[in-house]
């Protein structure tokens, strides 16, 4: 079983229109509403994949009704905590005449101390039969700057790896507990390590404590940076649509690849095609299967060599 845990759930809210009027009104066309945040995103793609997967995370108000719901609809097991206060709500408007994207994030609730440590005795349960665990997202206001750290430090405390899916000082604040791979973009990397080079940030990660880090660069693919190498893996070709929960399947991957110790090259065409097929798909957590299985014969993926810019010394 893989754990996800979204600490800033979210119900996904999807506007579909030909073209975005940032100064005028705006006629949508299409509506579309469900359980959303980034860990919810990987378990839906999880689910998809045939694998035993639970959300858990913190919920609450209608809209965290709303999102028990959808989960409950959608065929996914919740382990998700209540709280006072209200989930957040994501809009991504979608514009189809060029397929551009603008997306909109609400802060999300504030967590109590109490709330939080409900959630860490929820969670220490569902570590006892956890073959990996993904944290995913942002940090709601009233939770620690290291509490993914804590995360960390309590899934190795189990020996169940830990998969870190953040930015800022979310990030920062989880690496000193070692997750075994740390998956941010290219803006991410650079914003928390301060390198322009994406190897060079990538190095940065492992020397403060990642075992791997995976860096998506967005249409030009993923960087490696792994104690068993370092890797380019490079779509067939540039896809236009919907990129929300892109990152999220490539992570879905990549920890299936983890659990299961596939080859680095493997793990990462895999994590390559379904992340380029998430985008072709209306929603995010969805993913086109036959651009998948058609992407994933056609990656390119190319070590960068033992003596490679990819490296903690060289950071």
């Amino acid at each position: 079983m893989i754990v996800t845990v979204t600490l800033n759930a979210a119900v996904d809210v999807t506007y579909r229109l030909d073209r975005l009027d940032r100064h005028g009104s705006n006629r949508v066309r299409e509506v579309a509403q469900r359980a959303g945040g980034k860990g919810v995103n990987v378990s839906r793609v999880l689910g998809a994949l045939g694998h035993e997967t639970v959300v858990t995370g913190l919920a609450g108000g209608a809209a965290g009704q709303a999102l028990r719901a959808d989960l409950a609809a959608a065929g996914l097991r919740e382990e998700l905590v209540p709280v006072a206060g209200e989930t957040r709500r994501t809009v991504a408007v979608v514009e189809e005449a060029d397929g551009d994207t603008t997306i909109l994030l609400e802060p999300g609730p504030a967590v109590s101390p109490a709330e939080w440590s409900a959630f860490l005795t929820r969670y220490e349960r569902l570590l006892a039969g956890a073959a990996a665990v993904v944290l995913s997202g942002s940090l709601p206001v009233g939770l620690p700057p290291d509490a993914y750290g804590v995360l960390v430090g309590l899934a190795r405390a189990q020996r169940v790896p830990a998969v870190l899916d953040a930015d800022g000082e979310a990030l920062r604040g989880g690496l000193p507990a070692g997750p075994a791979l740390v998956k941010p973009n290219a803006a991410e990397l650079a914003a928390v390590t301060g390198a322009a080079d994406p190897r060079a940030g990538a190095g940065w990660l492992r020397a403060a404590g990642a075992g791997s880090v995976v860096a998506s660069l967005g249409p030009d693919g993923l960087l490696a940076c792994t104690p068993q190498g370092s890797w380019r893996a490079r779509p067939p070709e540039r896809v236009a649509g919907n990129p929300t929960g892109a990152g999220d399947a490539a992570v879905a991957a990549l920890t299936v690849g983890l659990v299961a110790g596939t080859p680095w090259p493997d793990r990462l065409a895999d994590a390559v095609a379904l992340s380029a097929a998430t985008v072709l798909a209306p929603l995010a957590g969805s993913y086109d299967a036959d651009a998948y299985r058609s992407m994933r014969q056609r990656v390119r993926v190319e070590p960068l060599g033992a003596d490679g810019p990819c490296t903690a010394e060289q950071a």
